[in-house]
């Protein structure tokens, strides 16, 4: 390592990945922050687990980073003859040495943006895809080939305030609306991870649930449970009526971790319904392409 830069650690915190939560999120940004002008480049190392969370919630909370903030993780520990670890690590400082805006994934010599990372494999060194973009770069025998450079600022946007009360619902066939109302009783948004290009059963009371809780004051987003390709509303009547009669925000081509993210960093600046729609269809580090 001492080849590729010279380094500083910080000890931020000592938990198991799936401890995170959102004030975990809001120090990392605050330690980036107070350090962002004393270095080129950070790397966090995080469990890989939750890591595209993390690294979506830090794509929203540090806008705009002309410098590269690299999270990496391993599959095996450290201790393993066949980890991961001791690659990942270096591979990310190298990325965090380079001319790489914004927030990454680095993992098995693939560098992933932030906001369209996704673990999909759970034990094997290939954990991490790149949904709906393409990868930034690969690194080969230590050298990172770089594809895309994310646009970026003169100095970042750093925010401060996240809201925690969002909620994630998978539907499954014949569920009716009874999860929805006791989720949304409890929270200031929900997110509803639908079949296919996206829709909500016609029977089961879900519109008279979503318009109740909509007039109250809740956010709902549509997404899909299926990977690639994203969403889309208007393929089918099922879908249709949830945006032209309810309001319902769709998703389009985000990730349920994009979006889990994006709603919590949108929901801690502002209630208003305008505002949190324009937002939530304005691109942040292109968690959104379509349709915009």
């Amino acid at each position: 390592m001492a080849d590729i830069c010279e380094t500083d650690c910080i000890q931020l915190l000592d938990l198991d990945s799936t401890n995170m939560a959102p004030a975990h999120w809001l120090a990392m940004a605050h330690c980036i922050q107070e350090h962002y002008d004393a270095y080129d480049g950070f790397v966090l190392t995080h469990g890989t687990d939750p890591m595209a969370y993390t690294a979506a919630a830090l794509s929203d909370l540090i806008q705009g980073s002309p410098k590269p903030i690299v999270l990496t993780g391993a599959q095996k520990p450290m201790g393993f003859d066949s980890t991961d670890s001791k690659i990942n690590l270096t591979d990310a400082l190298r990325c965090a040495a380079e001319d790489l805006p914004g927030v990454c994934v680095v993992s098995n010599s693939k560098v992933i943006l932030g906001t369209r990372a996704k673990k999909t494999r759970s034990k094997s060194f290939q954990a991490f895809s790149s949904i709906n973009y393409p990868l930034l770069g690969i690194l080969r025998d230590g050298t990172l080939l770089r594809y895309i450079r994310q646009p970026c600022a003169k100095e970042p946007v750093f925010y401060h305030t996240l809201d925690q009360e969002v909620a994630l619902m998978k539907l499954i066939p014949g569920m009716d609306r009874t999860q929805a109302d006791f989720l949304l009783e409890r929270n200031d948004a929900l997110i509803i991870e639908s079949f296919g290009v996206g829709g909500l059963p016609e029977t089961g009371g879900f519109d008279a649930c979503l318009r109740r809780w909509m007039e109250a004051g809740r956010t709902v987003v549509l997404t899909t449970q299926v990977e690639n390709e994203g969403s889309d509303l208007g393929v089918y009547h099922v879908g249709h009526r949830l945006k032209s009669s309810l309001g319902v925000l769709e998703a389009y081509d985000m990730t349920t971790e994009a979006v889990v993210a994006k709603l919590m960093w949108i929901l801690g600046q502002t209630r208003d319904r305008a505002q949190v729609e324009r937002l939530f269809y304005t691109p942040v580090a292109s968690d959104l392409l379509w349709p915009v």
